[in-house]
Order: C-alpha cells, then sequence, then structure tokens
C-alpha cells in the first residue's frame, strides 16, 4: 500500500504540477493575440474587478510582490494597458488603472480563454466543481502553513 503511494502517479502534488503545466500551455495560446502573459492576465482581471487600486493592493490581491509586480505593471504601461498614478495625499502610494485598451479588448480577451477552456470539455457544473475542491484544498494548505509558522 505505501509503496503504491509513493508512486509519482499517485502524488496530489505531480497532478497538480502537470494541470498546471497544462493551464500554462492554454493561457499562453489564449493570450498570444493579445501579447499579454498570464501574470499580466490576472492584473487585468483584478482591475476589472476593482480598478485604480494600489500597487499594495494589487499585489496582494494577484499575491505578487513589488519585485515582481513594478516591471510588470512598468511593462503593461508601455503597452498601453495600464497606467501608474503617484497619490497627491500620499506620495508613497502608487495607484493603478486601467487604460482605455483594457476596457475596449476585455470582451475579446474573455470570450478568446473562455474558448481555450471549453476545448478542454469541461462543463460549467464541472468548472463550479473544480473551483470549490481547489479552493477547499487551497483553504486547508494555507491553514497547514499558519499552525507551521506560528
Amino acid at each position: 500500500m505505501m509503496n503504491d503511494f509513493l508512486s509519482l502517479d499517485k502524488q496530489l502534488c505531480f497532478a497538480v504540477y502537470e494541470t498546471a503545466g497544462e493551464f500554462n500551455k492554454l493561457y499562453t495560446s489564449a493570450l498570444k493575440p493579445f501579447k499579454l502573459t498570464y501574470p499580466q492576465y490576472l492584473v487585468l482581471l483584478a482591475l476589472w474587478e476593482n480598478d485604480q487600486v494600489t500597487m499594495k493592493q494589487l499585489g496582494e490581491r494577484v499575491n505578487l510582490g513589488t519585485g515582481t509586480l513594478n516591471p510588470m505593471i512598468s511593462r503593461m504601461q508601455e503597452k498601453g494597458w495600464v497606467r501608474k498614478e503617484r497619490s497627491t495625499e500620499d506620495e508613497r502610494k502608487v495607484y493603478v488603472a486601467l487604460e482605455e485598451k483594457a476596457f475596449e479588448e476585455k470582451s475579446s480577451i474573455t470570450k478568446r480563454v473562455a474558448e481555450e477552456i471549453q476545448l478542454c470539455n469541461i462543463s460549467m457544473n464541472e468548472y463550479g466543481e473544480l473551483m470549490e475542491r481547489l479552493n477547499e484544498l487551497h483553504k486547508k494548505m494555507k491553514q497547514r502553513s499558519k499552525s507551521i509558522d506560528a
């Protein structure tokens, strides 16, 4: 029994790793026409939900540190997706806001991603179930991390 559990094909971590690799391919393909990376897409999703947030808030939302986020936002600004604005009340705060291009391309990007996901033959029911299970797993793993860090 233990030997079976120790096989690579029985490892949840390996299944997640392989699936993440396939998601990476899917999103690379879907976002290629827009010259966006997957992390840049996450930034757009976060800003479409809540525009004009501080860099700190954005980093927390997409789970990226400033060392990764700053150059990414600069590249997105150069390509016309977002703009950075320094706060007039507190110079330490930098806000990120969507540019018109991000609003104009939103439906095309969303449609392209949805088409790629549909090619995986995942029903909306299955999609919801997968989201629920992955969120549960993530929560359990975060609780474990917190108990170790405490």
